[in-house]
């Protein structure tokens, strides 16, 4: 499986994103040992087309997802991988911040959200408590805020400007990436605006790009009995039409391991690379591990460590115009996602501090990792780390430990 590349320089701090310099990476063939087991596996039209830049189509990716040769699949999604990327493994310094789980949705794979207010364990924090989670690193080097919440009726739409104008006003310097799709959609019903205004208003305020969430799976089929009183699959894509058309940037994820199909799958795939063809404004895609803890999908088991190297690696093969694929380390596991940088992930995501969506699930992961911890992860996986911030500029020298 390995390429043979020469081991590149660290790069240094720059403005100027990875993704406009491709030609830093030379291309290597597979080796002769990753091509055989290509072939045995039985991939070899697919690895040939892979090979020769060709695009994968819907038939194709079933057939990556009923293939149970691992280590095929993993050759070919990492020579992908290595052709944009090398060795290069992106991390940022972040921080989670969830100032409410009072949702009106009922999603029966959430472990998260509380109906109401005054539920068990429901909490909406005040506008001075989310401002202070951030004010409490004011000392503290960070490049993003992420926030993600429930759908509460008891708030107003200013609760969540406030809070991004209160960031803001203590660390100018962050970038804010904030509310899912599903999030501006019900913020254009309840509050009677249109997704531009919705989004005009919290560009405004501070908020810097959109997070992935909330796509979950788009077949209608999973989409209704996994979340049918959320926005459907059209909605969240064109939500993030109108982003991009906005000139924000934007994530992508997939909810993966519950009671979708295969060929569901591969359709949220399919729907995600549409949309990328016709605005590009998608910057990395972040398959999301289904967690059985604590909800009413309790009773199934959850993914097995294959199919989430798998479902990465096929993502990587598909997703031919998505420049990056995220193992979300909280998700995996630290050392799963240290393994994923050999099956097509060039981003193990960043710091994080006190993310609470995938505890709540029952994640047995830390609540965050320092910038040395996740050098040392991307180290030892024989890779090389390089701190990013959100818009995937380089913005430190990663060559010291620390």
């Amino acid at each position: 499986m390995t390429l043979h590349l020469p081991e590149p320089p660290v790069p240094p701090p720059g403005p100027v994103p990875f993704a406009q310099a491709p030609e830093a990476w030379p291309e290597a063939p597979l080796s002769p040992v990753a091509w055989r087991a290509v072939k045995a596996a039985g991939l070899a039209a697919i690895g040939e087309r892979v090979l020769a830049r060709e695009r994968l189509d819907v038939e194709d990716g079933i057939a990556l997802f009923r293939n149970r040769d691992l280590a095929a699949i993993g050759a070919l999604a990492n020579h992908v991988r290595e052709r944009r990327h090398g060795d290069w493994t992106w991390f940022n310094r972040n921080q989670h911040v969830n100032a409410t789980n009072v949702c009106e949705a009922s999603c029966i794979f959430c472990s998260f959200s509380r109906l109401k207010t005054g539920d068990p364990a429901a909490y909406t924090m005040a506008v001075t408590e989310a401002v202070g989670r951030v004010a409490a690193f004011s000392d503290t080097f960070l490049t993003e805020v992420h926030m993600v919440n429930g759908l509460n009726p008891d708030v107003p739409f200013s609760y969540y400007l406030d809070i991004l104008r209160g960031w803001k006003r203590i660390r100018p310097d962050v970038h804010i990436k904030a509310f899912t799709a599903v999030e501006i959609h019900y913020f254009a019903e309840k509050y009677g605006m249109s997704y531009p205004s919705v989004l005009g208003a919290l560009t405004a305020a501070g908020l810097g790009s959109l997070p992935g969430g909330g796509a979950e799976i788009f077949h209608p089929r999973a989409r209704k009995k996994l979340c049918g009183d959320k926005v459907d699959a059209d909605g969240w894509l064109e939500v993030h039409r109108t982003a991009h058309r906005l000139g924000l940037r934007s994530n992508a994820t997939m909810l993966f391991g519950s009671i979708e199909r295969i060929d569901e799958r591969v359709d949220h795939l399919h729907r995600l690379r549409d949309l990328q063809d016709q605005t590009g404004g998608f910057q990395t895609f972040i398959p999301l591990k289904y967690h059985n803890e604590n909800n009413r999908l309790h009773k199934l088991g959850e993914p097995t460590d294959v199919d989430c190297l798998k479902t990465l690696a096929v993502a990587r093969l598909y997703l031919d115009n998505f420049e990056h694929i995220k193992a979300y380390w909280i998700m995996l596991g630290i050392q799963l996602a240290q393994v994923s940088q050999w099956f097509g992930v060039d981003d193990i995501d960043g710091t994080v501090r006190e993310e609470r969506i995938y505890h709540m699930a029952g994640a047995k992961t830390p609540q965050e990792l320092t910038r040395g911890e996740l050098m040392a992860l991307i180290r030892r996986a024989g890779r090389i780390p390089v701190e990013r911030d959100t818009l995937y500029h380089v913005v430190a020298d990663t060559a010291e430990a620390s």
